[in-house]
């Protein structure tokens, strides 16, 4: 099988000939025509995955036929050759989308290295889209549910979506305000442009500067090349800003020049980077207070709350439970290659009783295991967790199970000299437990505990815990 399909435009027989032999002994297959007018033709008729394009043709020359190519929608890499190259001959076909520029004589070296890059760039081209577009499809296109917070929320979205003003997202963790950015990103004028999302308790307090501004080489240890930070990668579009009631004092300074002027320096740099961004910011904290505590800046807040929405819990809007149910269990039946089961009315009024403390997360969470683990068509009430269920007394029904030894653990710990003991050994025991039911994975421990990545880290670090060690006594 071939490396690829190669399309040679050239009006000279000895360059069609020379340049199909090299690229053939690379293992492309490679056709080759003396016209602009005939390439036009072939590269609407098929598909290649690199042309080869003479600048001088007759009648219609390679500078026409790459602007022919583009208007057409056609983003096939192409590579212009030729013998009498200049610089404003090279920088005007870089201008109408030429991959690369090289002259002739043409070396096998030349044309080996052009043929690997344009490949290799268009392959990640391809793939980058393909994971845009498996993002977009598994990202929830709409706030699912009718309950009048819903409703009036999706009412809220629409009105301030097309303009530039930040918008801060309050909500507990799992309500889903990552979904609300990214509805107000699509809604937006700036739809087309890049959305760049940063959770600001994930990063290091060393690294954090670096992620949102970028860094030059050499700034720092391990800063082995110019990287542009988030600000600049959002440029023209949406920066997302997650959790920002977790970012330090020292960062909140920074980024409240980066917003009062849309201009920063990189890490290191000493040139102002301008940029045109829309920020959103979201938060699970009460800011006011942090404010009165001296944790967060007053005038970074009242430049993000331009906009404030509130996300509600999943326990204030239960009318919406069914609906979302069903939306998950269609959604992850589709994902596994699953028919999807139906929801008895005993399950469903479960679902509907529980107080789901880490919102619509941890419905979607337990959706997911349903969907993989009950082997029928149907969801019971019993296929539900314990906790769902009303079933927990059934675990040590016949004898001293797993839920006997937590409840033994919690009499151990209230039997401790002084509460503040009792409470440190059974949030370890509580831990520990989560920790081993999600396999000593911490990211999937902090989704069933409805906390945040970091957050467990420090608890884990606090108590001797580790993924490794997470049932040491």
């Amino acid at each position: 099988m071939a490396n690829g399909r190669i399309l040679l435009i050239d009006d000279e027989a000895g360059i069609r000939s020379s340049l199909t032999q090299v690229l053939s002994d690379e293992g492309y297959e490679v056709e080759a025509v003396a016209s602009g007018e005939k390439g036009l033709e072939r590269l609407r008729e098929s598909s290649f995955h690199l042309v080869f394009l003479d600048v001088w043709l007759p009648r219609k020359d390679g500078m026409e036929v790459l602007q022919e190519l583009r208007a057409a929608g056609n983003d096939v890499p192409v590579v212009m050759i030729s013998g009498h190259a200049s610089i404003d001959t090279a920088v005007k076909a870089t201008k109408l989308g030429a991959f690369d520029f090289i002259e002739k004589p043409l070396t096998i070296e030349k044309v080996s290295v052009a043929v690997r890059n344009a490949l290799r760039q268009r392959r990640l081209e391809q793939r980058n889209r393909l994971l845009q577009d498996a993002l977009l499809q598994r990202a929830p296109r709409q706030l699912i549910g009718e309950s009048p917070a819903i409703v009036r929320l999706r009412e809220q979205i629409r009105t301030a979506a097309p303009s530039n003003g930040r918008v801060l997202i309050f909500g507990e963790n799992g309500t889903g305000k990552e979904v609300v950015a990214r509805l107000l990103h699509a809604s937006s004028l700036r739809a087309d442009e890049p959305f760049v999302e940063m959770n600001c308790a994930a990063i290091p307090e060393e690294l954090i500067e670096s992620e949102l501004f970028g860094h030059v080489k050499g700034s720092f240890t391990g800063a082995l090349e110019n990287k542009k930070g988030k600000f600049e990668l959002a440029d023209q579009g949406t920066l997302f800003l997650d959790e920002i009631g977790d970012m330090s004092l020292k960062t909140q300074s920074k980024v409240l020049r980066a917003l009062q002027e849309q201009t920063f320096e990189p890490v290191g740099g000493a040139a102002s980077v301008q940029v045109d961004v829309r920020v959103l910011a979201a938060t699970n904290k009460d800011l006011t207070e942090a404010i009165r505590r001296g944790e967060f800046r007053e005038d970074l807040y009242f430049r993000l709350n331009v906009v404030p929405l509130t996300v509600p819990p999943l326990r204030e809007r239960k009318e919406d439970i069914p609906s979302l149910a069903r939306h998950f269990i269609e959604e992850l039946s589709a994902e596994y290659g699953k028919p999807a089961p139906r929801l008895t009315d005993g399950a469903l009024e479960a679902l509907m009783a529980y107080p789901w403390p880490g919102n619509v997360r941890e419905l979607r969470n337990t959706i997911e295991r349903l969907v993989i683990m009950v082997p029928g068509d149907r969801i019971q009430r019993s296929d539900l967790p314990p906790e769902l269920s009303g079933d927990g007394k059934a675990a040590h029904a016949g004898g001293p199970g797993p839920l006997s030894r937590e409840l033994q653990a919690l009499l151990d710990c209230a039997a401790s000299p002084s509460l503040k003991e009792g409470r440190q050994r059974f949030e370890r025991l509580f831990i520990a437990k989560k920790l081993a039911e999600c396999g000593f994975n911490v990211s999937r421990t902090a989704e069933a505990l409805g906390v945040e990545r970091s957050h467990l880290h420090r608890k884990l670090k606090a108590h001797g815990l580790g993924p490794e060690r997470g049932e040491s006594s």
